[in-house]
């Protein structure tokens, strides 16, 4: 070459080596690609109607998939985002977000969302309890055809008896002796109806527990807020001090907070239980089976039909046997 000058023979770069323009004779590795980590995916405990219970990992549009709800729907759940107290009913599942509970409800499950928080693992205890004797109660009535081993299923309290008899105002009057007698027998079939309470269908008996829970826990709240407050208020009254006026203070903002929470849950029961249409969504069970009786229907139809037509087609061939035998 030119000037005599020796030009080194670089070895080539070793692949998975890039070099700087800096220094040549540097060299690092190229970092590999950073894969993409699925987005949506959350752990969601799923409680079957048995009372049994696991934890899924699933996404947005598997959960969308399995309750028929949209992504609107779900937002209302997702913990980032801060969304008021909302019972919400669809066509095959309830929403519910209230206090802590975050959870959707089928016709055949529960789906918590937030299951890991320690707050609401005496909930999901709850839940399989009653979840788990509702079960029993109809896998009862379904095999015997009645339930009125589980009429206390619910542990409804029932009226105490008044003392003494009470005074029959009809005695002289013949004219109400009827109304009476018809009074008796409305008054024994009502009783004949208590006595034998349905069970409740899965949602309800899921909403109810999930209404308890979000209620028990603004209650506690209150109660523990009232235990504080009493004794704060006469160390204020007994001696004015900075810090005594600074726990009055703390503990009139945590009333405020823990009112603001109770309105918010009372206005959206309100809200559900004034409109009838919407109390009329929340009953998943019946309009399963309304789902289910249309369906069959349908196949029927479209059986009968198929009969028909073979039977038309079978007579078409009679009749063709018949010419061609005559002819």
């Amino acid at each position: 070459m030119r000037g005599g000058g020796h030009v080194p023979n670089n070895p080539p770069p070793k692949p998975g080596l890039s070099i700087t323009d800096e220094d040549p004779d540097t060299a690092r590795p190229i970092s590999a690609p950073h894969r993409k980590k699925a987005t949506g995916v959350r752990a969601w405990m799923v409680v079957d109607s048995t009372g049994q219970a696991e934890v899924i990992e699933a996404g947005k549009h598997a959960i969308m998939r399995r309750t028929g709800l949209p992504a609107r729907d779900l937002r209302i759940l997702d913990p980032l985002l801060s969304y008021p107290s909302t019972v919400l009913g669809r066509e095959r599942a309830i929403v519910i977000n209230l206090e802590h509970i975050k959870a959707i409800i089928t016709a055949q499950e529960v789906l918590l969302l937030n299951s890991r928080d320690p707050s609401v693992t005496p909930f999901v205890e709850e839940l399989q309890r009653r979840i788990l004797r509702h079960h029993h109660a109809t896998t009862a009535q379904e095999g015997n055809g009645d339930d009125s081993n589980w009429s206390n299923l619910y542990d409804l309290g029932e009226p105490q008896s008044r003392a003494g008899s009470p005074v029959n105002l009809s005695q002289g009057f013949p004219q109400f002796q009827d109304q009476d007698e018809e009074g008796k027998a409305e008054g024994k079939q009502g009783l004949d109806n208590q006595d034998g309470m349905k069970v409740l269908p899965f949602e309800f008996v899921a909403l109810e527990a999930c209404l308890e829970a979000a209620c028990s826990c603004l209650e506690n709240e209150a109660k523990t807020l009232e235990l504080e407050a009493h004794p704060a208020l006469d160390k204020l009254t007994s001696k004015i001090s900075t810090l005594n006026l600074e726990r009055v203070r703390q503990i009139k903002s945590r009333l405020v907070a823990i009112t603001g929470r109770v309105q918010k849950v009372r206005d959206e029961l309100e809200h559900l239980l004034d409109d009838d249409e919407d109390m009329a969504e929340l009953y998943l069970t019946e309009k399963l089976l309304q789902q289910n009786l249309e369906n069959s229907s349908a196949s029927t139809l479209s059986e009968n039909d198929n009969m028909d037509d073979e039977v038309l087609g079978l007579d078409m061939d009679d009749r063709h046997v018949l010419i061609s035998v005559s002819f």
